[in-house]
């Protein structure tokens, strides 16, 4: 009986034991959430600067600039072939990513800003790092800010001067920190530099906080490698700005991968943008010209980028969207790239600055390997404003009337759902001179008679404009290149056209809601004129 018992207590501690470690063992094997389905996605939006849709060459077949890093991604992923940014030049399109409302809703309504510009976004409008913040998010932006902050003074009157020039910031304090930048729209972690990496003062800002005071005066002169004369510190190399923003990106997401809560990241590139600064070991792999040079050495940090997620066990539900803020510079020098059979804007009109199609039509894809299949390509017309919209449906946030209000969410499209219309009623274009266009459909209609940027005809070319029809109207489907102006030939298109773009201006947003107000300005906003005029 003794004995008996004893076997009996024996066993009885084994199937406990066993129970208990089975337990334990499938616990450690579930996710934190209830299933991987349901986690929030990291999300990484990777913003080039100035670089051409025909510059990737999954979406140019003819292009001669090697991408293989970034056209992997466009396998993995989706890659969006009518996507478009909502201005053709930087501020204006970061301002639209931002806050998912149209730039010229704001007190902005043509050209950008410089580096000593004011804030441009007040700290009461909502983003997409301030509402994916109140979802959780930890919350990044690394790069190129170019939407202003107000720099501390040595004086109580401004700065002064247009911010072109050395001696426009001589009233900056430098010592002190800045006020209503990144980190007063949500993000939790903010370094970068102010404006274009052409536009002074050349210092890094980490968390409001100039890293190190100027102490010199730099400038460069370069045929591609040109920057304007202004302050400059120590720990801001220019031919290394790219380079650090992309090892501060790897940090950021190592450390954060570590932690339970998901984050975004916002990497603003600098580049391709002027100056044009491959580091050495890239200088003359692309046999074309320095702008080449510098489009492979951004996708060679793009593989990095993935290559580090794939290590910190993150890739699989990281939402990774690559594009960029316009079309091709000029400063590539397209009349050399166009020797060597290679042009930035592929079929497209124009490049940035412009109102034609070269200006604001955009490589972008989004890879998500969790939600998104591979290998898939839509035809679907997007614009940059869409981001926001996107990030709210993803984290679950209800967006309110007064947010987001040129914004649909992409998600239908990366759910491969079947839409019964298209995803966007319209688009708006604008220019750098604050020219509108609508697109609506195979359609598209420019209020304005040129190219309302830096092609040919330009906006200040009165002969050239002069002999032009007023206004311009193009069938994409039939003409993508915009070389048939149809204004005279489709009156009704136009009415529809025009109509729609004056009630887009006039309530406030192009999506459902409630009618919103634009910012009020104090000078005249001439580009409404055609509202009250005939076609």
């Amino acid at each position: 009986m003794k004995k008996g018992l004893t076997m009996g207590k024996t066993s009885l501690k084994t199937a406990f034991s066993i129970f208990l470690f089975l337990t334990l063992s499938l616990s450690c094997k579930q996710p934190k959430n209830d299933s991987v389905a349901e986690q929030k996605p990291n999300i990484i939006y990777v913003l080039a600067d100035d670089l051409g849709y025909g510059d990737i060459s999954s979406f140019n077949e003819k292009g001669k600039i090697k991408t293989p890093n970034i056209d992997q991604l466009a396998n993995q992923g989706i890659k969006f072939t009518d996507a478009h940014t909502s201005s053709a030049v930087c501020t204006p399109t970061r301002y639209g990513i931002l806050t998912g409302r149209y730039n010229w809703r704001s007190t902005l309504k043509s050209s950008v800003l410089t580096g000593k510009s004011k804030a441009l976004i007040p700290n009461s409008r909502s983003t997409v790092a301030s509402m994916l913040k109140k979802q959780g998010y930890n919350t990044a932006f690394i790069g190129k800010w170019h939407l202003g902050w107000d720099w501390a003074l040595k004086n109580i009157d401004s700065l002064g001067g247009s911010g072109w020039n050395a001696k426009d910031f001589d009233n900056i304090d430098f010592t002190k920190p800045i006020k209503n930048g990144p980190n007063d729209l949500g993000f939790t972690y903010a370094y970068g530099h102010s404006g274009s990496l052409d536009m002074a003062p050349y210092v890094y800002v980490e968390n409001g906080n100039i890293t190190v005071v100027p102490d010199s005066i730099t400038e460069n002169t370069g045929k591609y490698s040109w920057w304007r004369k202004g302050p400059t510190s120590k720990d801001f190399i220019h031919d290394d700005v790219t380079p650090n923003f992309f090892r501060k990106s790897f940090k950021y997401i190592n450390e954060k991968a570590k932690e339970d809560k998901p984050f975004f990241l916002y990497l603003a590139l600098p580049s391709p943008h002027t100056p044009i600064l491959p580091t050495k070991e890239w200088l003359g792999k692309s046999n074309l010209n320095p702008y080449a040079d510098f489009m492979m050495m951004i996708d060679a940090y793009m593989g990095q980028l993935t290559e580090t997620l794939k290590q910190a066990g993150i890739e699989d539900n990281t939402l990774i969207v690559f594009t960029s803020d316009n079309g091709c510079s000029p400063q590539a020098d397209y009349n050399i790239l166009k020797e060597k059979n290679h042009n930035p804007s592929y079929i497209y009109r124009g490049h940035k600055a412009d109102i034609f199609e070269g200006g604001h039509r955009v490589p972008f894809i989004v890879k998500w390997p969790n939600k998104i299949k591979q290998g898939i390509t839509s035809k679907e017309t997007i614009c940059t404003t869409d981001f926001m919209a996107t990030c709210a449906e993803i984290s679950g946030y209800k967006l309110l009337d007064n947010e987001a209000e040129d914004s649909y969410s992409l998600m239908p499209i990366l759910n491969q759902k079947e839409l019964n219309k298209p995803f966007r009623e319209a688009t708006v274009h604008h220019s750098i001179n604050g020219s509108f266009a609508i697109r609506k459909d195979d359609w598209k209609l420019i209020m304005c008679a040129g190219s309302g940027g830096w092609s040919f005809p330009r906006p200040g070319n009165k002969a050239a404009i002069d002999s032009l029809p007023k206004y311009q109207l193009y069938n994409l489907k039939d003409d993508p290149s915009e070389t048939n102006n149809l204004i005279a030939t489709n009156s009704k298109k136009v009415k529809e056209l025009k109509t729609l773009l004056t009630k887009y201006i006039v309530e406030g947003r192009s999506t459902p809601g409630k009618s919103q107000q634009n910012d009020s300005i104090t000078f005249d906003w001439k580009q409404t004129k055609f509202i009250n005029t005939d076609l």
